[in-house]
Formats: structure tokens, C-alpha cells, sequence
């Protein structure tokens, strides 16, 4: 039986392909071209948009690992009913489905609650990786740019609101965990804690880059405005109202009960250990 990775060539899903391979275990990568060649995997074309698709790539699998592309919310909710109906179809041995960070609470509706009330309702073994900011999102130009020529860490929240962050590779290493640990159910919080502000990320960038590297608080509307070049309007836009919302927070740090740390043993790197690994 092999391991099925959504989105196996992009951000989140290739460090899931990487991992698996690494630990010899076999993958199938999910793309939307059967000509794409991804090391360590095989290639299923399967896109999102269709339900016989999935049931077929998911059928037999010994884990499936999810999450939702960033496009318009109205697709990914589309997206959501039809990986919920592949998955009741198919019934796979496990679903590990990572939010990305998405409120899953089903009073605000979304299309993260909607995947994760489906696979609660399909009866098919399941975890669910609740990460909160992901470390990535700090190497778009706008930011990444801004600290190299000015010294400057810009983004999106209050310099005095903690923030749990975590990176893609945290997120590979608790799929992986997860696929062999059956016994670990529901909702595994991913990210650092205790929780860090923006002035702590720039003096790790700072740190890394030798020299001084200040934090600076943008409105989600300049994020907007930096990001939508990157990912389009309709993405940028749903992106902004998140950080919109976020700003009436006190904070964005896990629960330390349901954390990787506890259930898995498994600490999040820091931020200067991911701007090592990462080789930046």
C-alpha cells in the first residue's frame, strides 16, 4: 500500500514526499500533469475538482495526506465536499488532513470545517494538524526583500501578539509520525511554544543575517496589496480578511495538551534552526 500526498510538488506537500521517501516508505504524488516527475514518488494526475479522481487514488492507500490549495474560498469549499465524498467512497486506511492554519470552527463555516466535519462523519481513521502561522510565509519578497535592503521584518500582526509558528518541515515530520502512530486521534496543535512576537523573529533574522533587523507591523490591506502579484486577487484578498480577523486576537499560540510536543514528542524547530535548515 502506498502514501497519497496532496499538492506533492508544492510548499507543504513536497517536504511530506521528501520525508516518507527518506524513511523508504512508497508514495504517490498527486499533480495536476501526469508528465510531472517528483523524486521518490510515483505520479497520479488527480485534480481536486474531481471526485472519481480521488476515490480512485485514495483506494487501497495505506495513509492519504490533505490540504486545501490557497484559490478562491468558494472553490475550496467545492474542493472539501468532493475530497470528503472520495474519501467515504475509497475509505482509506488514514486521512491526515493539515489545516494550514484555517479556522475549522463549523459556527464560522469555511472549507477547512466543512473537510474536517466530513472525515469526523465518514468513520475513516483520521488526524487533524492544526498548525498556526507558518514560518514560510516570511520568505515572500515583501518581506524577505525588506529585511536584506532595509532591516526591516514587515507583516501583518501586532508586534505584542504571540504567534506559535511552525514551518513546512514541522509539518512533514508530524505527518510522517502520524501515519505510524494510529493511536494518536483528532487534533495535534504544530508550532513553537511558548508563542513568539514579531520583535523575537527579527532578531533571529537579525541573527542569521548578521546585522540588526527590526519588526514592523503592516495593516492586512498592505499585505494585500505586496501578495497579490504572488498569489492573484481573489487569494490575496481572502488572505487579508484572515489576518483581518486575526488582528482581534489576543494571540495565536497552541494549547500546550494538544501539542506535537506532548502527543508526539516532537518539537517545532525555532526560527533560527528552520533558517538553517533551510539553508537561507
Amino acid at each position: 500500500m502506498t502514501y497519497v500526498i496532496h499538492g506533492a510538488t508544492g510548499a507543504q506537500g513536497a517536504p511530506v514526499v521528501a520525508a516518507l521517501a527518506a524513511a523508504g516508505k512508497p508514495v504517490t504524488a498527486l499533480t495536476r500533469n501526469p508528465d510531472t516527475v517528483v523524486d521518490g514518488a510515483s505520479v497520479v494526475a488527480a485534480g481536486y475538482s474531481s471526485t472519481e479522481a480521488l476515490a480512485e487514488a485514495y483506494r487501497g492507500a495505506h495513509g492519504v495526506f490533505i490540504h486545501l490549495p490557497v484559490t478562491s474560498e468558494e472553490d475550496r469549499q467545492s474542493y472539501a465536499r468532493n475530497i470528503v465524498a472520495a474519501v467515504r467512497e475509497s475509505r482509506p486506511a488514514r486521512v491526515v488532513f493539515s489545516t494550514s492554519g484555517a479556522p475549522t470552527d463549523p459556527d464560522t463555516g469555511g472549507a477547512a470545517a466543512i473537510l474536517l466535519s466530513g472525515l469526523a462523519d465518514s468513520g475513516v481513521p483520521h488526524a487533524v494538524i492544526a498548525p498556526t502561522l507558518y514560518l514560510e510565509n516570511l520568505l515572500m519578497p515583501y518581506v524577505l526583500d525588506t529585511v536584506r535592503e532595509r532591516g526591516v521584518l514587515p507583516y501583518p500582526i501586532r508586534a505584542d501578539f504571540p504567534v506559535s509558528w511552525a514551518s513546512h518541515l514541522d509539518i512533514a515530520d508530524v505527518t510522517a509520525a502520524l501515519f505510524d502512530r494510529h493511536d494518536v486521534t483528532g487534533v495535534v496543535s504544530v508550532g513553537q511554544y511558548p508563542a513568539i512576537t514579531g520583535p523575537d523573529l527579527a532578531q533571529a533574522f537579525g541573527a542569521h543575517f548578521g546585522k540588526d533587523v527590526v519588526f514592523e507591523p503592516i495593516t492586512p490591506e498592505q499585505m494585500r496589496a505586496s501578495v497579490a502579484p504572488v498569489i492573484g486577487e481573489g487569494p490575496a484578498a481572502g488572505v487579508a480578511g484572515l489576518y483581518q480577523a486575526m488582528s482581534t486576537l489576543p494571540d495565536r499560540s497552541i494549547a500546550p495538551e494538544d501539542s506535537a510536543q506532548k502527543l508526539l514528542d516532537i518539537t517545532p524547530r525555532t526560527t533560527s534552526q528552520w533558517l538553517a535548515d533551510i539553508g537561507l
